[in-house]
C-alpha cells in the first residue's frame, strides 16, 4: 500500500498549494478518492513527556494496594479525562476498553499531560531528570519533532 500524502495547513500559501493539488486530482465515480482534514496528532515530544511522567508515577504511587505499570497508568489517566467503557471478559472478570493516545490531537495530549501533572502533584510525585528533560524538549522543540 502506497504511503498516503499529508499536507500541513499552517499558512495561506500552503492552503493554496493543497487546493491546487486537489484540483489536479482525477475524479472517478467508481473509485472516488477521500480527502480528510483533521488536527495534527500528538507530537513525539508530547509522547516522550507522557511516558516519562507515567514512569515516574508508576515508581512512586501505590494505587489501591497495587503498583501499576506505566501502560496501566496511561489507562487510569486517560479514563479520568475521557471515561472508558468496561465490558464482561470472555472468561469472567471485566475488560476495560482503552483509549489510544497515538490518535489523540495535540490539544488532547496536553490535557493528558496536565492531568498526569495534577495527579502526580496530589500524590507527591518527584519528577525525575528524564521527565524534566522531556518537558524541556517539548517546550523547546514543540511540534518540530512530530512524527510524519
Amino acid at each position: 500500500m502506497a504511503k498516503k500524502p499529508k499536507y500541513y495547513l499552517a499558512t495561506d500559501a500552503q492552503k493554496q498549494n493543497v487546493i491546487q493539488i486537489i484540483r489536479d486530482l482525477p475524479t472517478d465515480l467508481k473509485h472516488p478518492l477521500v480527502v480528510t482534514i483533521s488536527e495534527m496528532t500528538r507530537s513525539v515530544a508530547q509522547n516522550d513527556k507522557m511516558w516519562a511522567m507515567l514512569t515516574d508515577i508508576s515508581k512512586q504511587v501505590e494505587w489501591y494496594s497495587n503498583w501499576l505499570e506505566p501502560e496501566e497508568w496511561k489507562h487510569v489517566i486517560t479514563a479520568a479525562l475521557k471515561g472508558q467503557k468496561t465490558v464482561p471478559g470472555i472468561n469472567g472478570g471485566f475488560v476495560v476498553l482503552g483509549l489510544s493516545t497515538s490518535k489523540m490531537t495535540i490539544r488532547e495530549m496536553c490535557d493528558v499531560i496536565e492531568c498526569a501533572y495534577a495527579f502526580g502533584t496530589e500524590h507527591d510525585v518527584k519528577w525525575k531528570d528524564e521527565t524534566i528533560l522531556a518537558d524541556e524538549l517539548a517546550k523547546r522543540f514543540g511540534d518540530s519533532r512530530s512524527a510524519a
